[in-house]
């Protein structure tokens, strides 16, 4: 059988997976509005594409949880369930019996082994490919001097550099690339400055500059550990190309723009191909990275970028706050109806109304923890206040305990902590409609025994 704690952590990575893709399309999305517009703020946005990854929602619906907790919030919105639904539609592994379930014992600890050969061999080749290029960099000379470092003093005031770039004179054939990320060097390969006028020179300088200023290795660097956390998913790869591609894009524009003729700048980038190796890693960023035949036909034919207004600056703001915000409101609104946690007061435990109907007396009863997880709510309607209680604005919470049994449905529902004037009748009355997706023991539902609060506040 599939243990719980691996079939839930398979069911996580999938519902991380599956938002993570959601967010992606929609930033694809956004990009294809933007794509008269800057590259710059394309790039921006594929990048938060790429740290969603290594953020998941929960974390975002756990806090959110937090916040409701501490506001006492009763209300759930109807449309709850559908969000939750769309953004989780994962759940746990069905009930399997016989030759299926003999198989799939094994699955996890067979997942795991492929990922973890998978991490080892990205990881094994980056490293490779950045000991080869601080390789190159231990073995290049400082250079004071000379029109390269000239040039390069020169153009760096109009960018906002204020820490001087330093400049290595590199005897292999690696190109001209920013190599680190908190303090970057420029690497220059000496054999390439025979067969570079001074207007070649400065052009490149000025795209490298422009590596530094925005941080690009940093930002190269995140990706190539989303990269290898999740080898295995072709979609990270495809945002590693586009990052690559709106990058040079954007310093390719920012020297055309500081009046870099397009002719001489796009030969600059033919001869830094013709005479030297581009560069092996994303984060030592060059001049020749992306599709060549696209820039240089981008570069040939300039069209001056839209800049962003102020329309679409005020709603790619609203997006970004509500692409953080919005997980943060699922985990405040669904946290106070439904706390599902181990009953801890089960001998106070005093009926409300009718006599509950007893539980199969013969049938073990779980508690969450120890590989039984806990039910997932799917339908909760919301509690009725008492005209009584309404009148006197009175409001609290009423803890339910009950059994939540094999198919889902609430069982011998008691209340363990009284509220008084009607609520506690009302909260029973809303509790006995619940229904969940039940708890889960080495993939097979079982009955379980939780707390659940209900929560009733005047609005």
């Amino acid at each position: 059988m599939i243990p719980g704690n691996l079939s839930s952590l398979g069911t996580a990575v999938a519902n991380h997976l599956w938002q993570s893709t959601l967010f992606a399309l929609g930033t694809a999305l956004i990009t294809l509005l933007l794509r008269k517009n800057q590259a710059r703020a394309r790039f921006l946005l594929w990048l938060a594409a790429s740290i969603k990854f290594l953020i998941p929602f929960s974390l975002l619906i756990e806090l959110g949880g937090h916040l409701a907790a501490l506001n006492h919030v009763s209300e759930m919105p109807v449309f709850y369930f559908v969000i939750a639904k769309v953004s989780q539609p994962f759940g746990q592994t069905s009930n399997l019996r016989g030759a299926s379930a003999s198989l799939l014992q094994f699955l996890p600890a067979t997942l795991a082994l492929l990922w973890m050969i998978g991490f080892v061999t990205v990881s094994v080749i980056y490293w490779s490919r950045w000991r080869r290029a601080a390789a190159a960099k231990r073995d290049a000379l400082p250079v004071f001097d000379g029109r390269e470092v000239e040039a390069l003093r020169r153009l760096e005031p109009a960018a906002g550099i204020r820490r001087p770039i330093p400049l290595l004179s590199s005897r292999g054939s690696l190109e001209p690339g920013v190599f680190g990320i908190i303090y970057p060097v420029l690497l220059w390969p000496e054999k390439i400055s025979q067969h570079l006028d001074d207007a070649h020179v400065e052009a490149i300088l000025v795209h490298e500059i422009q590596h530094v200023r925005r941080r690009d290795n940093l930002a190269a660097a995140i990706h190539m550990l989303v990269e290898t956390l999740f080898w295995f998913y072709p979609l990270v790869w495809w945002l590693g190309a586009r990052m690559v591609e709106e990058r040079e894009r954007a310093c390719d524009e920012a020297v055309l723009q500081l009046g870099n003729p397009p002719h001489v700048y796009a030969e600059s980038i033919l001869r830094t191909c013709k005479f030297s190796m581009s560069s092996p890693l994303a984060c030592i960023s060059g001049v020749t990275g992306g599709d060549l035949k696209r820039r240089i036909v981008r570069i040939m034919s300039p069209r001056a970028a839209d800049r962003l207004g102020l329309v679409k600056k005020v709603l790619l703001t609203a997006i970004g706050i509500g692409a953080v915000a919005g997980p943060i409101f699922m985990g405040f609104v669904k946290a106070p109806v439904a706390s599902a946690q181990s009953s801890s007061t089960k001998s106070n435990a005093q009926p409300v109304g009718t006599t509950p109907v007893p539980y199969a007396p013969n049938t073990k009863i779980y508690h969450v923890g120890r590989g039984v997880s806990a039910p997932t709510l799917i339908y909760a309607p919301n509690p009725q206040y008492t005209e009584k209680a309404r009148k006197a604005k009175y409001q609290g919470v009423c803890v339910i305990a009950l059994i939540v049994d094999a198919a889902g449905n609430p069982q011998r529902v008691l209340v363990v902590r009284h509220l008084g004037m009607g609520l506690d009748q009302k909260a029973v009355e809303a509790v006995k409609q619940y229904r969940f997706d039940p708890a889960m023991l080495n993939g097979k539902p079982v009955p379980v025994e939780v707390n659940i609060e209900v929560n009733f506040r005047v609005s």
